[in-house]
């Protein structure tokens, strides 16, 4: 083979090389834009088990002990949050990942915190509340109160978890839909 006819077949291989990985990635984008249109998300934070979950279309009002796919209101709390990297880059409203929490109070309940929370004076579950974040940044839990109309009260079990224990009761236009668990694994 001539030098002339090596580079014209390494020509041909990388251009084979180039239509196949681009191919490959144009199915990858096509699988990714199927995945987010038909509901389905990847969980990295430690506030539920890692990996696939599907967001379900809610039919009802939520209730008490739904696992709900949320957006965060853009309020001052949550850019805090945001800045200080408790909320992960996603399509929410403020550019942040929808959150999956617990409805642990609906409007009308009363929510006392203390060492930890209850909802209209029974303790919840795993509800400790931390002083200070992992990095030993102060954190300022919510003041309690009775839960709005058209706001629920947000828990995660995670003792991290970054939930209306701090923030505060959510309004339920963020609600995108109950958080179903598809291919899942707690570490």
């Amino acid at each position: 083979m001539t030098g002339a006819a090596t580079r014209r077949s390494m020509t041909t291989q990388q251009r084979r090389a180039i239509v196949v990985l681009s191919m490959a990635a144009l199915v990858a984008i096509l699988l990714m834009v199927i995945a987010v249109a038909g509901g389905y998300r990847i969980n990295l934070t430690p506030s539920e088990p890692l990996g696939l979950w599907r967001i379900i279309p809610l039919h009802q009002a939520a209730a008490v002990d739904d696992l709900l796919f949320i957006c965060p209101p853009e309020t001052a709390a949550m850019r805090a949050a945001r800045a200080r990297g408790y909320l992960r880059s996603g399509s929410c409203p403020g550019g942040v990942a929808p959150l999956i929490k617990t409805v642990i109070a609906v409007a009308g309940q009363h929510v006392e915190i203390g060492a930890s929370l209850s909802v209209n004076g029974r303790m919840v579950s795993s509800s400790s509340l931390a002083l200070r974040d992992g990095k030993g940044r102060p954190l300022t839990p919510f003041p309690g109160g009775i839960v709005p109309p058209g706001y629920v009260f947000l828990h995660s079990a995670f003792p991290g978890s970054y939930d209306s224990r701090y923030f505060g009761p959510v309004p339920i236009s963020g609600i995108l839909g109950l958080a179903q668990e598809v291919f899942t694994y707690v570490p």
